[in-house]
């Protein structure tokens, strides 16, 4: 007996495996957690340094430069980058793709303390943070504004309430405070009455540091009692700091209050937060990686409305952006393009079977499939994600591919005159082989994706095994409900009448003229073999040709602005110009609201559009009228950009890096050769950005060293007192209701508005006198770079910006152009999107040969022979190939412009590539249903010819009808728009052309080909 045999006999046997199914897959259904993408070890860790007041070229070379070296003798470190500006070292480990972020952090920090001690003593100590590339940006951003309260006190309320209460909601990870002014205590101080009350700079800050003093005393121990202890040596209100004794003569106190204006401030005034155009204050909220974030983000909309009825009056709050909205349109875009796959298919294997008893069975296979594998993915520990839900939508038109063919094979043998059980056992008997066959054939193509590196693997994963999955289960479903079904639902007068009849006619005329197209073909086989050939070779410049990118653009909602201004601009002149870059975006109909952070040279923002259902227009769309719009704007250059489409790219998508031991003045200057070269080109939005300038004034107090001498004098005591006046370092904290913070000395802003002014303050001189700056320095004016980058511990140049053609075909033109004109010892690397894409760029072909591979030796052990592998691979997977290309060969016109192409053609891109390679599976489906039922017409002693004639006429329906399910299962991907489309989109293309016009050849390529390469089984038997 065989193993189908079982479940057409005991029914009840094949009912008990599917409801297991059902009830598997329905309890994972709660347990999965939601996430936009698969969830991958995509990290990258920073180290940030603070050295107040040291110029970056101090930063480089005593702080980024020995911290580099330690750092880069870790392991996992795909690329260092680093930065050194005014005050500030910010080095960036980019660890390589699933390498254990946790050890790496464990293996840096230890790097970065064994060089601590090696940084100079003024500089604070490195702070280390890891950051996942998919979590760059938070789950949501909250809004926190008023016209009545200062950001000093907006931050500490929401520091000392609103941070707690959303950190302890269940799922998040961290609620972070964005564009935070902390409170600090300012000690204005004022040269002019200094110099009269003969007060130095440098005992400011010493009676600071000895009168702000926490002493911790303990407790007393007597026989039968003992007391805690405490003294007021620390200082806690303004008063008391105004009051503090800075010096006394002659009984004559000098008070603080009396050089200086103190009051309770910020930390710092150099950022500026806007929402909408009014003063604001930002949290981020960032999900924990193992939590649903669309339900964490519902709890904090919940805690939201509960801190709402408790703020302040004159403060308002709301949610600024929620990703998670993105997520839900996304799959609520791919649960109605899955609805619309069932329907389609439903209705396409009605037309084909023209019975609701016939069509039940399929019916019924599909959702069963569907359910089992969400119980799969729970098995795995997958996540419910764009890509596992996509994954979901094309096994559609997969799973149902065994469960018609079942059927077919057991309505052929009714009409031969079995009983409907008999034909049920016969029938399935005959196709245990062929079904498990495509579906290891189908397994084996998405093995080379699931198990290979890169992003593809860690994105496709989930994805590959999620559909490997629903194809076993409904295999299972195939051999054993699918049988008993036919068994127990199929008639044998089931065709006579109706839409069947119909149906059977019609396809009985395609039949007969697809026998007469076949009887020709095989007369002239040569010819066949030549349109093989050619098409075969037309597909490799068709691939060489075709457009790539990493992946298709996303409307995700949001346009970003990247702002810069020139490098001597303060805050108050940017915020101006910042303020009408927001007007712009508010004046855009499609907007919902606008977000600034804005700093004194630099600053982001954007627009946050309206809802999918509420706009007509997309963000490429409005991309356009934004960038001519900004560009009118004097002062600043700001670029509108859209987000990556996938976790870890950087602000642009085109981010090329000139590295070289040489000067960073001399690589700048091969830097604008290639900007020009690129503008020249057309190819770009914008001229790429260069991220080093060197523009930056700066001027240089040039001292006296003999002077400082014979005044007994020393440079510590000089750059002590000039630091400490305008540096604007902290000296200590001070304690506020529990809290601590800074207390910062620093003179006013009016007296240090030039470098000419600050001559005027006046420094420790000898026996106690002060002295002006001007008696032992000069100044010396120069420009210098804003910063200082480095990429692989070389000094590098990054040139960003938006290609408006393929993202492949724009770094090919800076590579070819840079080629050219850098000399010896110049190396050409990428960052972001650029990198991944180049990083990607040479798994496919690997993967898709792999591919073939695997399915060649699955079917040459199924098949127990190495020619008919050939045959069924050789006459279906190139012209599959073929008919896939020529959809991304046509996407060779600007794909930035609208053409008459545009509409139904891709790139090559991650997307497609997976695609291409889950196409050669299922166009191998087809010809493993000629092949094997040609052998077993050959055993039974039909000639070669007869057999593969016979075989391709016979298995013409069922060729059809799966054909026709899978094409239209995946047609809806094509037609889809909204959130995450452009992905389905391009997967959804290539299959369906692939699958089209590869399925039409291989009704005649593979008989012939058949004939020139198969076995004569009829004489093996003989």
């Amino acid at each position: 007996m065989h193993f189908t045999d079982l479940f057409i006999r005991r029914p009840v046997l094949a009912l008990v495996v599917s409801l297991l199914i059902t009830i598997a897959g329905l309890q994972a259904i709660r347990s999965l957690n939601v996430r936009q993408y698969p969830r991958s070890e995509n990290a990258a860790v920073t180290v940030t340094t603070v050295y107040v007041g040291a110029s970056a070229d101090l930063v480089r070379g005593f702080v980024t430069t020995p911290l580099e070296r330690a750092i880069a003798a870790a392991d996992g470190i795909d690329y260092i980058e680093s930065q050194s500006t005014l005050g500030l070292s910010t080095i960036k480990v980019r660890l390589k793709l699933n390498y254990d972020s946790t050890k790496a952090l464990a293996e840096i920090s230890s790097k970065v303390d064994q060089v601590r001690n090696d940084l100079p003593p003024e500089a604070e100590v490195p702070i280390i943070n890891i950051e996942s590339a998919d979590s760059a940006f938070a789950s949501a951003y909250l809004s926190f504004s008023s016209e009545a309260l200062l950001q000093n006190e907006i931050t500490d309320y929401l520091t000392r309430v609103v941070q707690p209460r959303l950190a302890a909601v269940e799922g998040v990870q961290r609620a972070d405070i964005l564009g935070a002014r902390t409170f600090a205590m300012r000690v204005w101080l004022k040269p002019e009455r200094m110099a009269a009350f003969n007060v130095s700079p440098a005992q400011v800050r010493d009676a600071l540091a000895n009168n702000n003093y926490l002493a911790a005393l303990g407790q007393t121990k007597g026989a039968l009692i003992q007391v805690n202890l405490t003294a007021n040596t620390n200082l806690q209100t303004v008063e008391e700091f105004k009051q503090l004794v800075i010096r006394q003569q002659d009984g004559a106190f000098v008070r603080l209050e009396d050089i200086a204006d103190v009051m309770l401030g910020a930390e710092n005034y150099t950022q500026e937060v806007r929402f909408s155009g009014q003063t604001a204050v930002f949290m981020g909220i960032w999900s924990l990686p193992n939590a649903n974030a669309l339900d964490v983000i519902q709890r904090i909309r919940q805690e939201m409305e509960a801190i709402r009825r408790d703020l302040p009056q004159g403060i308002s709050a709301r949610v600024a952006y929620d990703a998670t909205e993105y997520i839900q349109d996304a799959i609520d875009e791919v649960i109605k393009t899955l609805i619309e796959t069932l329907l389609i298919v439903v209705v396409v294997i009605f037309l084909f079977l023209g019975s609701l008893r016939s069509v039940l069975v399929p019916v019924v296979a599909i959702p069963l499939s569907l359910i089992g594998a969400v119980f799969l993915m729970q098995v795995f520990g997958f996540t419910v994600n764009l890509l596992t839900l996509l994954a979901i939508v094309l096994s559609v038109g997969l799973v149902v591919d065994d469960a018609i063919v079942m059927v077919e094979n057991v309505e052929r043998l009714l009409r031969k005159g079995l009983r409907p059980k008999d034909a049920a056992i016969q029938g399935a008997r005959e196709l245990i082989g062929p079904v498990i066959a495509t579906t290891i054939v189908l397994a084996a193509v998405y093995a080379p994706i699931g198990l290979q590196g890169g992003l593809t693997g860690a994105l496709f994963r989930e994805f590959v095994f999620t559909l490997a999955g629903a194809v076993i289960i409904s295999t299972v479903v195939a051999l054993t409900l699918s049988p008993m079904m036919s068994g127990y639902l199929l008639k044998p007068d089931i065709e006579d009448h109706g839409l069947a009849a119909i149906s059977v006619r019609l396809f009985n005329r395609t039949r007969d003229g697809y026998g007469r197209l076949l009887d020709y073909t095989l007369r002239c086989r040569p010819a066949v073999y030549l349109v093989w050939v050619v098409i075969t070779l037309l597909a490799v410049p068709l691939y060489l040709m075709s457009p790539a990118e990493l992946a298709p653009s996303e409307d995700q909602g949001v346009i970003f602005g990247i702002l810069e201004a020139s490098a001597d601009a303060s805050l108050d002149q940017t915020s101006r110009y910042a303020a009408a870059a927001n007007d712009i975006f508010l004046n855009i109909p499609e907007t919902d609201f606008t977000f600034q952070l804005t700093s004194a040279t630099s600053g982001f923002g954007g627009l946050v559009t309206k809802p999918w259902e509420q706009r007509e227009r997309t963000v490429f769309q409005i991309l356009p009228e934004v960038q001519q719009k900004l560009s009118g704007i004097p002062g600043i250059r700001m670029f509108p950009v859209t987000p990556p489409a996938l976790p870890g790219g950087g602000d642009f998508p085109v981010e090329f890096v000139l590295a070289s031991t040489a000067d960073t003045e001399q690589i700048l200057q091969f830097a604008q050769q290639l900007q020009l070269k690129a503008i020249q080109s057309g190819m770009f939005l914008f001229p790429p950005i260069i991220d080093v300038k060197i523009d930056q004034p700066q001027s240089e107090f040039i001292i006296d060293r003999d002077k400082v001498a014979m005044l007994g004098l020393d440079l510590k005591q000089v750059g002590g007192d000039l630091a400490a006046m305008v540096g604007g370092d902290y000296v200590n904290r001070f304690d506020i209701a529990g809290r601590s913070y800074k207390v910062i000395p620093q003179i006013q802003r009016t007296d240090r508005l030039t470098p000419e002014q600050l001559q005027n303050i006046h420094v420790t001189g000898p026996a106690g006198q002060l002295v002006p700056l001007s008696t032992i320095a000069t100044i010396r004016n120069s420009t210098v770079p804003r910063s200082l980058n480095r990429l692989q511990q070389l000094n590098a140049v990054k040139l960003s910006g938006i290609s408006m053609r393929p993202l492949d075909e724009a770094l090919k033109f800076l590579e070819d152009e840079a080629t050219k004109i850098l000399p010896a010892g110049y190396t050409i690397d990428y960052t972001g999107e650029s990198r991944q894409l180049r990083t990607e760029s040479g798994r496919f072909l690997p993967a898709f040969a792999l591919a073939v591979a695997l399915i060649f030796l699955v079917l040459s052990a199924q098949f127990n022979s190495f020619r008919d592998p050939f045959v069924i691979l050789a006459g279906s997977v190139p012209l599959g190939m073929f008919g896939a290309l020529l959809f991304t060969f046509l996407k060779i016109p600007d794909p930035n412009v609208a053409f008459w192409t545009s509409g139904w053609t891709t790139t090559l891109n991650i997307y497609s590539q997976v695609g291409l390679v889950t196409l050669v599976g299922l166009v191998a489906k087809n010809g493993i249903l000629i092949v094997e039922f040609a052998n077993q017409q050959q055993l039974k002693g039909l000639p070669k010819l007869e057999a593969i004639r016979q075989a391709s006429i016979i298995r013409l329906r069922p060729i059809l009808m799966t054909s026709a399910a899978t094409i239209a299962g995946h047609f809806p991907l094509t037609l889809v728009s909204g959130a995450g489309a452009a992905a389905r989109n391009s997967i959804g293309l290539v299959l369906v052309g692939g699958m089209f016009i590869g399925s039409l050849f291989t009704l005649f390529v593979v008989p012939s080909i058949y004939m020139l390469v198969a076995r004569d089984h009829d004489q093996d038997g003989g």
